[in-house]
């Protein structure tokens, strides 16, 4: 049973001549049945002639070219038309005969190069067949001709408009790729910058204030733990952000556990920054967008405090509404601007971009008297 569900996959592996050249036999084969006598394509209207020897070698030069008519589709354009010229001039009218508007199409769909000049030599071969036909009697006239010209002509055309189709499918899927991997770039440097700059802004704060504690050991060596600690936290967290370039791993966004707020507080606590932090509502169990950009925003302001408010009283606020998550971070003035690193602007047009593709609100303002308040609303439906 397994190796029958295989063969679909090992013919999908084969050469396209492979793939072929059963239809062609299939063409060769029905020529020889007589219930398919006179069902071919037809011009000039000669009397019909039976069958000799040399309808064998008429019927392989129009069917058996058609295994490379993906191949090669100019070549087998080129002997399915002297065999269908052949079987024309020789009154065989053999059903191999349909073998050319199949020729036609293959080539309208697959010819890579010299498209223009495969037309003109058809269009020119076909005037010396057309005289030939005439002078042995045929009864076509100029109309018929032309009428079965524009037949061959509406057959080019189908496989031209195929061919035009696949490309315009085939560009349409190279910018949806396009635009698929831009965006995960976007989405993977948009996490990279709200983990790292929270990180390494406490840890460049932490290690500042250090240097002036050096007279109190005690203290001193509670600020080089809380600066081991950040940047074991920021080694994690970038393993995590790791993880989703390797193939393996799910494309979904790493959840800050349950209670990692309180952590993110105590951390920016730990770096100098008084916060006070409520927070109603338990937290969700849920691993939707809405959490992971309530936990963004809170990391992100916390981070701007640190930079451009330090020492200032910042306060926090997290509610867990039925529908929504509102979030409230805000610093009553300027303080201190650390020597932590500079900012980019990245940080607050992210947080604004995630939180409208989830529906929501964002603002980040500053106050009259100084300092600054971000305020985020997070429709909670997006958590599903």
């Amino acid at each position: 049973m397994i190796g029958i569900r295989r063969i679909p996959d090992l013919w999908r592996r084969c050469d396209v001549v492979v793939q072929d050249l059963p239809f062609a036999l299939l063409f060769a084969a029905l020529s020889f049945v007589p219930a398919f006598d006179g069902h071919g394509t037809e011009v000039g209207e000669l009397p019909d002639r039976p069958f000799d020897a040399a309808t064998i070698g008429v019927i392989a030069l129009e069917c058996l070219p058609l295994a490379v008519r993906r191949r090669w589709p100019a070549v087998c354009l080129a002997l399915v038309a002297a065999g269908f010229a052949v079987d024309q001039l020789r009154g065989y009218h053999t059903f191999a005969g349909n073998a050319l508007p199949v020729a036609l199409f293959s080539a309208g769909a697959h010819l890579e190069r010299h498209r223009r000049a495969v037309m003109i030599a058809c269009s020119v071969a076909y005037v010396p067949l057309s005289v030939a036909l005439h002078r042995l009697g045929s009864a076509e006239g100029v109309s018929g001709f032309t009428t079965f010209y524009l037949t061959l002509v509406v057959a080019w055309g189908g496989g031209s408009w195929l061919r035009l189709s696949r490309a315009a499918e085939a560009e349409r899927r190279r910018h949806v790729a396009e635009a698929t991997r831009a965006a995960e770039r976007t989405r993977i440097a948009r996490e990279l910058h709200d983990v790292v700059t929270h990180h390494v802004t406490a840890m460049v704060v932490q290690a500042e204030a250090a240097r002036y504690l050096a007279a109190v050991p005690e203290r001193l060596d509670q600020s080089l733990t809380a600066v081991t600690d950040t940047g074991r936290r920021a080694i994690t967290d970038l393993r995590h952000l790791l993880d989703l370039l390797n193939p393996d791993h799910g494309t979904e966004p790493v959840l800050p556990p349950v209670g990692e707020l309180h952590a993110l507080v105590t951390q920016t606590r730990l770096a100098g920054q008084p916060v006070e932090f409520t927070e109603e509502g338990g937290p969700r169990e849920t691993t939707g967008g809405a959490e992971i950009a309530a936990y963004r925003v809170v990391q992100e302001a916390l981070t701007n405090a640190l930079k451009y408010a330090h020492g200032s009283r910042t306060v926090v606020h997290v509610h867990r509404h039925a529908t929504e998550i509102t979030v409230e971070v805000g610093t009553d003035g300027s303080g201190t601007r650390t020597a932590s690193p500079g900012g980019s602007g990245r940080g607050l047009a992210g947080l604004r971009e995630r939180i409208h593709v989830l529906g929501g609100e964002f603002s980040a303002t500053r106050r009259p008297g100084g300092g600054f308040l971000v305020r985020a609303r997070i429709p909670a439906e997006s958590t599903t």
